[in-house]
């Protein structure tokens, strides 16, 4: 089967460093957004490779000396995925030379923070204003097969938000903060134009066969399954991982102790969601002569997900 995690794999196996694999990927993989779909207003920004090539070799020299880039992202175990990918292509844009400034936050004369740049990068005529999300949503249909299905079907793992909502503030608000009056005094050269940067997976009931496409979303988007812990159970899976938030971007690839076999993932989710709902991440796993790497992955939500979905669906 000819899947995203196949074509990363053939282009990226030899980097062993994880952080230059998700900076890999970061800078590689599609966007999650169609930029010209009109829903998006031509909002919607995409990193412009000029010289694959040239990005190879920097990426190559730094897996094998990537001690730069662990210092520019100093890890610590409270750091939030947007911040670690955020830290990733900051380093990327400085090396570069785009970089004008990375979170620089703007406040009123009260000292009240009115919000934050996450890139302005050096651009003809002025600065570009990005703002860079990795998101992680699942679909679920509405019971009501009438409604349209839109980007508010895709839910949050915890359900506490969805990409039509998270997408409406990025673009009504963030996005608009080179605007503000105190914004205008803080950046003295022109914002010449904001975009948002949307990178991250989306995930599919393994009944959805059947992809149906929703307006605003590319079609060669990062995708992947989610499962109830009963529907899970019945996966025939050879070898699988827990993948913790750090490690949700880039296709996994690990040594072959590092894997669960089908009984040890099954038991460890049993343990977790006992005592926790937090959906889980997990990559499915094939060997490849003496690595182990992702061909698949999904997300295992509690049984009764489904049923508190369906609640919160706008």
């Amino acid at each position: 089967m000819d899947t995203y995690q196949n074509s990363f794999h053939q282009e990226w196996s030899q980097l062993s460093d994880p952080h230059v694999r998700a900076l890999a990927w970061l800078l590689t993989s599609p966007d999650l957004l169609d930029k010209s779909a009109p829903v998006w207003w031509q909002q919607i920004g995409t990193l412009d490779i000029p010289n694959r090539e040239k990005l190879r070799t920097w990426l190559f020299a730094l897996n094998a000396h990537p001690t730069p880039l662990h210092e520019a992202l100093t890890i610590h175990k409270y750091l939030r995925l947007g911040h670690y990918a955020e830290k990733l292509l900051a380093f990327y844009f400085s090396h570069e030379g785009l970089l004008y400034s990375h979170g620089l936050q703007v406040h009123s004369e009260k000292s009240e923070t009115i919000g934050e740049f996450d890139y302005l990068l050096y651009a003809q005529g002025g600065l570009l204003h990005i703002e860079l999300a990795t998101k992680f949503y699942l679909f679920h249909r509405s019971i009501d097969v009438t409604r349209p299905m839109t980007v508010f079907n895709y839910l949050g793992p915890n359900l506490n938000d969805n990409l039509g909502a998270k997408m409406r503030k990025i673009l009504q608000q963030q996005l608009t903060l080179s605007q503000h009056e105190s914004a205008r005094k803080l950046v003295q050269s022109k914002v010449i134009a904001a975009k948002a940067l949307i990178k991250g997976w989306l995930f599919y009931h393994s009944t959805d066969h059947s992809l149906m496409s929703v307006a605003g979303i590319a079609a060669n988007h990062c995708m992947g399954f989610w499962w109830t812990v009963d529907e899970f159970e019945q996966l025939a899976i050879p070898y699988a991982l827990k993948l913790d938030r750090l490690q949700w971007l880039a296709p996994a690839q690990v040594s072959s102790d590092e894997v669960m076999d089908r009984s040890m993932i099954l038991e460890s989710l049993h343990r977790h969601f006992a005592a926790d709902s937090t959906p889980i991440m997990v990559a499915i796993m094939k060997k490849n002569s003496s690595l182990m790497q992702e061909f698949c992955r999904g997300m295992v939500v509690p049984n009764d997900w489904v049923s508190r979905a369906t609640q919160v669906l706008p």
